[in-house]
């Protein structure tokens, strides 16, 4: 048995219906992705899965007790306390004393009074009598799974961990069906690999609203497609989605290609009838009222938005020079000794782990900020369009016209000048909508309002801090055409890997240690080198570990029985084993501090591989010495 099942569900707030008697089911460890444009109803679904939204009909089928959570896009701004607190609230009603048992705990560690002992002691027969305790195991078992610290604030965590714990919160309710709205914004791309690996490992049920397409790739093992109120199950991978979408859509277009044929001819006949004759077949006649109503009803797919730049002069050949820059926030280095060239028509993408200085970086090289040493050197002619990942620029007290347009009627287009309703419309924004305020606008036609405010911008610099955000895959790819073709200078910050690998020519990697390092091409380069270096670092660690217990001793002078019965090469073999061992593990050990250095990967003489090879290799010879020592000692 499925464990939810809709049948017959509809929902309209008003217009077109965004669910026009669909049918839904979702089985166990089926990880579904929701896919469709941006305003056909996704988050809506997701809402009345949830509970928070009543259709306007449908019949529910579902387990007994079942249980959903959801992840919800933005970080609630009222969360205070620490991890273990936030976690331990998906519990329920049993959460209060655990946490504030957790919390006593730890005030007793520091401060053991008496007053915070008779509280404990309290707490601990109320646990006791409510089997609290293997709730509070469960919370930390799932604070292990998803690699957070409980005693840690909330508040100090970052964007990335917030979602963790979040994600942990959820996860301590032990739901059967777990939704996730955009799970991957705000990530950083070590932090969307290890989500990925983590949620293709659950058994809980996965619908999840992404337009990361390398995340769905991962992830999905089933698509849901709603598109214009219908809703279209794929039991197949994305990439074989795709295809098959792309076949159905071609042979709706024919089919319809025929019918309006057919409309149109039994329209002329219509007509001609009237005049020729007073009798008609009245059976035609009905046929065609019934084309006409079936032709009224059609919902076209929604229109492609237009992204065209608008281009300026060329900038100088040389765009921002910048030599052995440093910058450090709390004593903490960002960036540290940093030299490089952008030349114009650089597609460059900026990546790293969230803190690292990404956007440091960005303003250092707009030199919004300046470096507290080194240098950053302009071209000449340069023209920066910014986009904001935060999306600060948009004033809500206006109406969408006014927020790209606030100057008048008419706006110009690589010297062309058009209405700004149809200017908007590329943007599909109808004209109702561009003279609303964009209070009530979703977060993907927010992100497509500041592109069309950028795009009226003339720049051949062109800055674009987390675009894709929000945007649904048809405007993400369309806005990577345009980038390719734009003939401008491109620095991009993004998580979207497979929007990073499509557009930039080069990447700025930073690593959170003021190290930035340059990667012809896309990120994908940079993910293999950065866990390279985190594995030689992880062995390197090991290695100091085995070092620092206690060192292998030569056999005793006074050999004890078992000791007796080896034989001269025996014995020989039993006293260098403990030197081979030691030369094994300095060897190895210097391999990895080598690979762990930042410059290690931007020297060509370097293998990457066969340095690989050769420490699995040291490995294997370093556990097989101990095999042989241990086997002799017996």
């Amino acid at each position: 048995m499925a464990l939810l099942a809709y049948r017959n569900l509809s929902v309209s707030f008003g217009g077109p219906r965004l669910l026009n008697n669909v049918a839904l089911t979702i089985d166990k460890r089926e990880r579904i992705c929701l896919i469709g444009r941006n305003g056909e109803g996704k988050s809506t679904l997701l809402r009345i899965i949830e509970g928070q939204i009543k259709p306007d009909a449908g019949e529910l089928e579902a387990i007994p007790g079942i249980r959903v959570e959801k992840l919800d896009q933005e970080v609630p701004a009222d969360l205070t306390g620490t991890v273990f607190e936030i976690v331990a609230a998906g519990l329920g009603p049993a959460a209060k004393s655990i946490a504030e048992y957790h919390r006593l705990a730890h005030a007793y560690a520091e401060d053991p009074s008496e007053a915070i002992a008779n509280q404990l002691d309290a707490l601990q027969t109320e646990l006791d009598r409510n089997d609290g305790w293997s709730l509070e195991h469960k919370v930390e078992g799932i604070l292990d799974r998803v690699e957070l610290d409980g005693e840690a604030l909330f508040a100090s965590l970052s964007g990335g961990n917030k979602r963790r714990a979040l994600l942990a919160r959820a996860l301590t309710a032990e739901p059967h069906i777990l939704l996730l709205d955009e799970p991957t914004n705000h990530l950083d791309i070590p932090g969307i690999r290890w989500l990925e690996d983590f949620l293709s490992k659950t058994d809980i049920a996965l619908l999840f609203v992404s337009h990361d397409r390398a995340f769905i790739r991962s992830v999905a093992n089933r698509i849901l497609d709603l598109d214009r109120g219908r809703l279209t199950s794929w039991r197949c991978d994305y990439p074989t989605y795709l295809n098959r979408k792309t076949e159905l859509l071609a042979g709706e277009a024919k089919q319809q290609a025929v019918f309006d044929k057919k409309l149109a001819e039994e329209e002329v006949w219509i007509r001609k009838g009237i005049q020729a004759r007073r009798t008609r077949n009245e059976g035609r006649v009905r046929a065609l009222q019934k084309m006409r109503l079936e032709h009224a009803k059609r919902r076209e797919t929604i229109g492609t938005s237009k992204l065209n730049l608008n281009q300026s002069q060329l900038s100088g050949r040389k765009v921002i020079t910048l030599d052995d820059i440093s910058y450090n926030w709390d004593e903490k280095p960002l960036i540290e000794n940093f030299s490089t060239v952008i030349w114009r028509g650089d597609k460059i993408g900026i990546v790293g782990l969230n803190g690292s200085g990404k956007t440091t970086l960005l303003n250092l090289i707009l030199q919004k900020i300046k470096p507290q040493s080194g240098s950053v050197t302009a071209g000449t002619k340069l023209e920066v369009a910014y986009f904001d990942q935060h999306r600060a620029q948009l004033d809500e007290n206006l109406t969408v016209a006014e927020n790209v347009h606030p100057y008048g009627e008419m706006v110009t287009i690589n010297e062309k000048s058009r209405h700004i309703l149809t200017y908007l419309q590329d943007f599909l924004f109808t004209p109702q909508v561009a003279r609303s305020p964009i209070k009530k606008l979703s977060g993907g036609e927010r992100a497509r309002l500041l592109l069309a405010r950028l795009f009226l911008q003339p720049a051949n610099v062109l800055v674009l801090d987390e675009p894709t955000n929000d945007l649904d895959i048809e405007t993400v790819e369309l806005l990577e055409e345009r980038l390719l073709e734009y003939q401008g200078t491109l620095l991009l910050v993004s998580h979207d890997r497979s929007f990073l690998n499509n557009v930039v020519t080069s990447t700025f990697a930073l690593e959170g240690d003021g190290q930035v390092i340059e990667h012809n091409g896309g990120c994908e380069d940079w993910l293999t080198q950065h866990e390279a270096r985190k594995n030689a670092q992880a062995l390197a660690v090991k290695n100091a570990a085995n070092a620092s217990k206690a060192k292998i001793k030569d056999p005793p002078a006074d050999p004890q029985p078992a000791v007796q019965k080896l034989n001269q090469q025996e014995r020989e073999r039993l006293k260098e084993l403990p030197q081979v061992i030691e030369r094994l593990e300095a060897d190895q050990a210097a391999l990895c501090q080598k690979m762990a250095a930042p410059d290690y990967y931007q020297d060509s003489a370097n293998d990457l591989a066969a340095d690989a090879k050769k420490i699995e290799a040291l490995e294997a010879k370093t556990l097989q010495a101990y095999e042989a020592w241990e086997a002799l000692l017996r």
